[in-house]
């Protein structure tokens, strides 16, 4: 795939990540996609297609008006997107959450194979877990 289709790819994956919809999320992945997220928390680590899918149900589903992401920049070689972007919502304690994020997207024939996340895993303590680990 050429560099443009990969950015709409990873445009596309934004938008669907914004709108909540995890079933829109599983068909842009690869039935064996790795994921990995930064830190030490309970929700960092390899997490495979299954783990991603729950993750994913329970971070969207904190946040009844939705968690709205904004790409701030871009860039994609080969089979690589790396994404800068932010992400704004309320969760359901109440707590206004804006996450910076970098994504990095390895596309394989049209899908997302590999990802990493990396965000301020403070943030993410306190407002996502509540303070715990």
């Amino acid at each position: 795939m050429d560099n443009e289709t990969n950015k709409q790819i990873a445009r596309d994956f934004m938008d669907a990540m914004s709108s909540g919809e995890t079933e829109r999320l599983l068909a842009m992945y690869t039935d064996d996609i790795m994921v990995w997220t930064a830190g030490s928390l309970s929700i960092s680590g390899l997490h495979d297609v299954a783990e991603v899918i729950a993750l994913s149900d329970g971070l969207l589903g904190a946040f009844p008006e939705g968690l709205q992401f904004s790409i701030q920049a871009m860039t994609a070689e080969g089979e690589r997107v790396a994404i800068e972007a932010e992400g704004l919502g309320t969760h359901a304690s109440g707590k206004v959450y804006h996450q910076h994020y970098h994504f990095l997207l390895i596309i394989r024939d049209g899908k997302i194979s590999h990802m990493k996340e990396y965000f301020d895993t403070v943030l993410a303590r306190e407002v996502l877990l509540g303070g715990g680990p």
